[in-house]
């Protein structure tokens, strides 16, 4: 079974959602970060995969609310990641 990137980055995008403390996931680091900041309008912004024959590569670019555990969000996020 084959699945398209936009698939991957879409199930990877709301998955992602129930993390505390990550307030968002942005395609750059300044690029509509007000945005990010509230609410997107697409659970893929800022979502990157490359889908080989046999793994799947993620890009991630992410905005953290300040003050919290950044390395717990980090396992939080690769352990979502691996699941998907």
């Amino acid at each position: 079974m084959t699945y398209d990137d936009k698939v991957i980055e879409k199930i990877i995008g709301l998955s992602l959602e129930t993390i505390d403390g990550l307030l968002g996931i942005n395609g750059g680091f300044f690029a509509n970060l007000k945005d990010k900041l509230v609410n997107t309008e697409s659970v893929r912004d800022g979502v990157n995969v490359e889908v080989g024959n046999k793994e799947v590569a993620v890009d991630l670019a992410v905005v953290v609310e300040y003050g919290k555990d950044i390395p717990a969000i980090v396992e939080s996020i690769k352990a979502i990641v691996l699941i998907v």
